[in-house]
């Protein structure tokens, strides 16, 4: 395949808000990367829908939990298309609803390993690549946290939260320590998304439940997350670093 000068990678792009940023960043004209864990047909069914209409994609196989299979990963991405201009951290788990008192190591361990290190591992091998220090062009760098970071997620997903608060360190961290590498790092902080997520941490009636706590009353589409994330890796942002941008109806 011709390498192409705009490429991104999207982690955790099979599904959900994963896969609508990586179809809004293909239309937009960028060569896609669809990182996925496990589910291989949905990743298929993604880089499928990005290839009908014209854009070029891959499916990309690692878990981001592991320093190996990130490091090919983003091999696997130079090989096939070139230089990185765009990293999407969205890959991450719940690892469950649970209060803090029933919390199993296990579930801790996992959903720190995803969500942070995994993002982490991936923000490094993007900065080797995009670094102007390092030869490279620059780039951007966009997290996708959560609303409960701040909100705290008792009673379902202390850990979660936790996690999610970190990765808002990680972005203002980052974003200063690079700011002039040419690399732009940022987040978005997605409200109650109907996503397969809540079913998938046990909770398939959440978004019902929840919707009225929100100010505008409504859960947000995916599609509504995307297009934050297409702004924030746009020309329109470029003065845009360190930022991490709610996108919640107001909750």
């Amino acid at each position: 395949m011709a390498k192409t000068t705009a490429v991104a990678i999207v982690t955790g792009g099979s599904r959900g808000i994963g896969a609508a940023i990586a179809k809004g960043l293909a239309a937009d004209g960028y060569a896609v990367a669809v990182n996925y864990a496990a589910d291989k047909s949905a990743a298929s069914q993604t880089v499928a829908e990005i290839v009908t209409t014209g854009g070029a994609a891959i499916a990309v196989a690692a878990d981001v939990a592991k320093e190996g299979e990130v490091m090919r990963l983003f091999e696997t991405v130079d090989q096939h298309f070139g230089a990185l201009s765009v990293l999407v951290n969205n890959g991450g788990v719940t690892a469950g609803v649970s209060r803090l008192e029933e919390l199993t190591a296990a579930a801790l361990e996992r959903v720190f390993a995803v969500n942070v290190f995994g993002a982490f591992l991936c923000c490094r091998e993007a900065v080797r690549r995009m670094s102007t220090r390092r030869g490279g062009v620059g780039g951007s760098i966009v997290n996708v946290s959560s609303r409960a970071a701040q909100l705290g997620g008792a009673g379902e997903w202390i850990h979660y939260a936790a996690s999610k608060g970190a990765l808002d360190t990680l972005t203002v961290g980052l974003a200063r320590e690079v700011a002039r590498d040419g690399i732009r790092v940022n987040a978005v902080a997605p409200g109650l998304i109907d996503t397969e997520l809540h079913a998938a941490a046990g909770l398939p009636e959440r978004v019902e439940r929840m919707a009225p706590t929100v100010p505008m009353a409504r859960a947000g589409t995916a599609e509504e997350v995307a297009s934050c994330v297409r702004f924030l890796v746009s020309p329109a942002a470029a003065y845009v670093t360190a930022a991490i941008v709610p996108v919640s109806g107001g909750r």
